[in-house]
């Protein structure tokens, strides 16, 4: 077995190249000849002196030879890749094997040369593959001049985003060293470059508009929704760098606390089933209030239009006005304070267990609109606990700047009192409005004397909320079921964190970053069709969960030496155990996924 080079010439430019394939010499009928194993083709970098080396150390794989001499790092890399390249080409070119078509295949053969290799993950992999083909990604992805190479790349980072969310450079090496996935898309993720990982999320993104208007349509019709309402939020994730390189990255609220990191904002329509319909990527200090119109105009051809959903954030007076302009129904948190709660209002219950009282009373205001006061004993305890937690802390302040005008070297001057006592009214703002403050001050010295306050007495609000619609026909138990679906989207966004590899960007330039946001949404697509058809058979685990039981279940190249000096390769599925067995059998999956191949070398 040896390297062969072989000099050509590019017709169109005259540009002379090189190419290399490995060659072993054979004997024939017509005496000696030579056959090509493999075309290693033209980006082979060993220098020709190891060229001898390499070859004998993939003859020795291949015949299962033991390397009695330690072998340099990079030629056994390559001669790993080589020697399975050989085996699996061959073993494509083999007959079913014998468990195939039902018939015994009995060799002799060495148990002491038995050996296992290439295990990799298929269980995962063959959920997620199903899950995309049953939504059809990989068509639409053809139609819009993907060639196979690449959709194989993009079907391979979202499922990567699925099975191990991480960056894009340890996505390529989790496609060429741990995942199966590969060998039921029948290509080879091992000669994969990192660039094409890079080139398939610029041409997802490219393709955006077209790729979640199919599976808008698709996920319609799959699964029989009727998308009459729809939930709005957004959220942010933080960059791992400055982000300098990215005009959308700014310093802003967030939502995990990040403060030092500049952030992006991701902005999510999703229906009440729990499947995203459009995505978009704001700056990181973006106004949450003047996203809305851009999104909706997104689906403004809608032949019926949706109930929107969100939070007070969202419900600005200007947005309420152009929704009512553009033909939507809402459903907000009402930006308006509560005050007053009249003592005589009667409110029914909307929702009871064991953890929480919910009461909701409706009425329609002067502007046609429907308002609907709720009440939450959960959401009264929690409120009540924070407002005595900061009432003893905004106190405790008070009291200090109170002790500093006795003390050595306390601040004493009035001014300087008056804004220290401003400082904490800003940093306690949510109970400092419920204090009156004197502060008494001694016209000689120009100093204060002494800090007087006292609570003043307001009607306790804690507990309370308002919701405002615009759909008059519904009753109160409607709205609030319809509002509470908003958790779902909160959920949504916390599996793309935690589960899905959201957060952190790891990226820089503006549209690498918008591209894993957008990679993210797709797995969401991806995650929530399985994760759908699981719960109709009674599987209501955490996507974590399934990962976990999934990731259990291999792929593996067995080898065996032939009495007769031949290494038989087969590559196989395992055996499957009852927890996989369960999850194909909700999804209507084979057991066993993959071929089973079987080279003799």
């Amino acid at each position: 077995m040896f390297i062969r080079e072989s000099t050509h010439t590019d017709n169109r430019s005259g540009r002379k190249y090189r190419t290399y394939k490995l060659v072993e010499s054979v004997r024939t009928e017509r005496g000696p000849r030579q056959r090509t194993l493999l075309n290693i083709g033209a980006g082979f970098s060993l220098p020709q002196e190891q060229w001898k080396e390499l070859a004998n150390r993939i003859e020795a794989i291949i015949s299962g030879q033991i390397s009695l001499f330690p072998v340099p790092e990079e030629i056994e890399r390559f001669a790993q890749m080589y020697a399975h390249k050989i085996i699996r080409r061959h073993g494509q070119k083999e007959p079913a094997p014998a468990e195939e078509n039902g018939k015994p295949d009995f060799q002799t053969v060495d148990i002491n040369s038995l050996d296992h290799e290439q295990i990799r993950s298929v269980g995962g992999e063959s959920v997620i593959l199903a899950a995309i083909k049953e939504l059809e990604l990989d068509r639409t992805l053809e139609a819009l001049g993907f060639n196979k190479p690449n959709v194989d790349a993009a079907i391979g980072v979202i499922a990567a985003r699925l099975l191990a969310p991480a960056s894009e450079r340890a996505t390529h090496l989790w496609l060429q060293s741990h995942t199966a996935l590969d060998d039921l898309l029948e290509t080879r993720f091992e000669s994969l470059s990192q660039d094409r990982v890079y080139k398939v999320s610029d041409m997802l993104l490219r393709n955006k508009a077209e790729i979640e208007t199919h599976l808008q349509n698709r996920e319609r019709n799959l699964f029989n929704l009727d998308e009459k309402i729809l939930l709005y939020d957004l959220t942010n994730t933080f960059f791992e760098g400055s982000g300098k390189y990215n005009p959308k990255a700014h310093f802003g609220i967030s939502k995990e606390k990040r403060s030092d990191c500049p952030l992006l904002t991701l902005a999510l329509l999703m229906d009440a089933d729990g499947f995203p319909k459009k995505s978009e990527v704001f700056e990181g200090n973006v106004s949450e209030p003047g996203t809305l119109e851009k999104m909706l105009s997104q689906i403004s051809n809608m032949a019926n239009k949706p109930v929107i959903v969100a939070d007070a954030g969202i419900g600005t007076q200007a947005n309420i006005e152009w929704m009512i302009a553009q033909g939507f129904d809402y459903l907000f948190v009402s930006r308006k304070r509560l005050r007053d709660i009249p003592a005589d209002i009667e409110m029914a219950n909307v929702r009871e267990n064991d953890r929480r009282l919910v009461r909701a009373a409706a009425s329609i205001n002067a502007s046609n609109e429907m308002e609907v006061l709720c009440h939450s004993s959960a959401k009264e305890i929690k409120e009540t606990g924070i407002k005595t937690r900061f009432e003893k802390r905004f106190e405790a302040g008070l009291t200090d700047v109170q002790k500093a005008l006795s003390r050595k070297g306390g601040t004493k001057k009035y001014e300087k009192v008056l804004e220290k006592i401003g400082r904490l009214k800003e940093r306690y703002r949510r109970v400092s409005r419920r204090y009156e403050i004197e502060v008494e001050k001694d016209e000689t010295s120009g100093k204060a004397i002494g800090i007087h306050w006292r609570m003043k007495p307001m009607d306790d609000t804690s507990g309370y909320y308002m919701l405002r619609c615009s759909r008059t026909d519904y009753m109160e138990k409607e709205v609030f079921d319809i509002f509470t679906m908003l958790l779902d989207l909160e959920d949504a966004f916390r599996s793309m964190k935690s589960e899905l590899g959201l957060r952190p960007v790891h990226h820089q330039i503006e549209f690498r970053c918008d591209g894993h946001l957008f990679i993210t949404v797709l797995a969401y697509h991806v995650l929530q069709s399985i994760r759908l058809k699981l719960e109709i058979s009674g599987i209501t685990y955490s996507w974590t969960t399934i990962r976990a039981l999934l990731s259990t279940h291999y792929r593996v190249t067995t080898s065996m030496k032939r009495s007769d000096g031949k290494m038989i390769y087969v590559r196989k599925t395992a055996k499957p155990e009852d927890c996989h067995i369960k999850i194909y059998d909700a999804l209507g999956l084979p057991h066993r996924p993959g071929k089973t191949s079987k080279t003799i070398l």
